[in-house]
Formats: structure tokens, C-alpha cells, sequence
């Protein structure tokens, strides 16, 4: 894997003080780029992050924001500039909302999924390529999506699944909108995950509880799915893509 200018490159990467995002966060700066990571709440997590990684040659800052605001893509963008070069971004944050039928979904929640799933996502890209389309060296957009988008996550979190397949269409059209432009757009869809995003959703044991249905027999860790975003930004995914990489454990 090629190592970028430490100084220079800098990916964005949104919910990115727990789980899965704080794995990104720490893979690509051991890989040697510089990280703007964004959070909502988590201002423990996210000093914690800043201590253990920041350097003035490769910079790792948190934006508390929530991502959902209107001006929230201009403003994580702004502040990611201010550190340097912007080349990536990964569209990592996410919610599900409360586990259960979609009966169940009161409108609040339905709401604030699709506001932060999807809303918020295309908002993101959009500024992506407003601000990278007169490039012509590579830029980087992963989307995280879920195997959920496949599944449709019956009597758990359908609206959930409905966000990231969605997700999923939007990247396969923007990569073929933006590939004139060097800007590579791909999205990784995991499979569950040992992660807490369980617990905020109401079923703190549901990463082990439905490993038996994985082919592997167990969930995926989100170093993992870390390792898939990092092989999608490096230069050895020079072809790649509009491709929706499966990390799931063989479903």
C-alpha cells in the first residue's frame, strides 16, 4: 500500500470516535494520512483519539457537529481544509434507530435515520464533488453501507435498511458521474459487527446472538471492516470503482 504525503492528504471520516468509524480513524493514520473525524457527543472519545494520534505532521482533530444540519458538509469540509490537502472522505456515521417492526418506528425516528443515513451522506458527496471537480489527481468517497441493504433486516430495523440500500444506489451512479474526474466512489457493506451500536439500539447481545446465521459462525470485528475502507483509498484500488465490497462474514 502506497503511503501518502502525511502533511498534505487528509480524509475525512464522519462518526469517527467509536466502533467501526474509530477503527478507520486509527487505520488510515497509521497509513499515514492526516484525519478530520466528526462526532455528535462523544467529546471524551473524541480527546481521547486527538491524544493518541495527533502530530503537526499528521494531524488527527474531531469536529462535534451533527451531521445533519444543512451547512454541516461546508462546515466539516472547511475544517478539514484547514489542516491540509482533503483527498478522502468516508461517509461512516450512522443510526438505526430502535430495533423492532416497522409498526414500531414512530416518525421522530424514521426522521432521524434517513436525515443521517442518507440526507447527510449525499449532502457530504455533493460538497466532495463541488470542491474536487476540478482536479485531476485521484480523490476518494467510501460509503458505509450494511449488509442490511440485502437482507432488509425484517421485524429489526427496515427504514435502517431501506437508508443504506439507497446508499448503495448512490454510489454505484456517482462513481459513473465522477469517474471523468478522477473522483473514485465505493462503499464497503459490512455484516454485523461486534460493535455498541447494538446496545444504543436496544439489544446489546444481537452481535453474538445472530452469529450462528453467518457463515463464518461468528460476528466481524471493525478492524475488519477498517481494513476494506483503507484497501479502497489506497493506490492498490487504482481501478476500483462503483463497487460495493461485502464484508460479511459470507452472507
Amino acid at each position: 500500500m502506497t503511503t501518502p504525503s502525511p502533511s498534505s492528504s487528509i480524509i475525512i471520516v464522519t462518526g469517527g470516535t467509536r466502533g467501526i468509524g474509530r477503527c478507520i480513524v486509527e487505520r488510515l493514520h497509521t497509513d499515514g494520512y492526516g484525519i478530520l473525524f466528526t462526532h455528535s457527543s462523544s467529546v471524551q472519545d473524541a480527546a481521547s483519539l486527538e491524544r493518541g494520534l495527533h502530530s503537526p505532521e499528521r494531524p488527527c482533530r474531531g469536529v462535534r457537529i451533527d451531521i445533519a444540519e444543512p451547512d454541516a458538509a461546508q462546515r466539516i469540509f472547511d475544517a478539514a481544509v484547514a489542516l491540509g490537502h482533503v483527498i478522502g472522505l468516508v461517509n461512516n456515521a450512522g443510526v438505526t434507530g430502535k430495533l423492532g417492526p416497522l409498526v414500531d418506528l414512530s416518525d421522530d425516528d424514521l426522521d432521524r435515520v434517513i436525515a443521517v443515513n442518507l440526507t447527510a451522506t449525499i449532502r457530504l458527496c455533493r460538497e466532495a464533488a463541488r470542491r474536487w471537480s476540478a482536479r485531476t489527481e485521484r480523490s476518494s468517497i467510501v460509503n458505509i453501507s450494511s449488509v442490511a441493504a440485502r437482507t432488509g433486516s425484517p421485524n429489526e430495523y427496515v427504514g435502517y435498511a431501506a437508508t443504506k440500500a439507497a446508499v448503495e444506489t448512490l454510489t454505484i451512479g456517482l462513481a459513473k458521474e465522477l469517474a471523468p474526474r478522477n473522483i473514485h466512489v465505493s462503499a464497503v457493506s459490512p455484516g454485523t459487527i461486534d460493535t455498541t451500536i447494538h446496545a444504543r439500539a436496544g439489544q446489546p447481545d444481537r452481535a453474538q446472538r445472530v452469529a450462528e446465521r453467518i457463515p463464518m459462525k461468528r460476528p466481524g470485528r471493525p478492524e475488519e471492516i477498517a481494513g476494506a475502507v483503507a484497501w479502497l483509498v489506497s493506490a492498490d484500488a487504482s481501478y476500483a470503482t462503483g463497487c460495493v465490497l461485502n464484508v460479511a462474514g459470507g452472507l
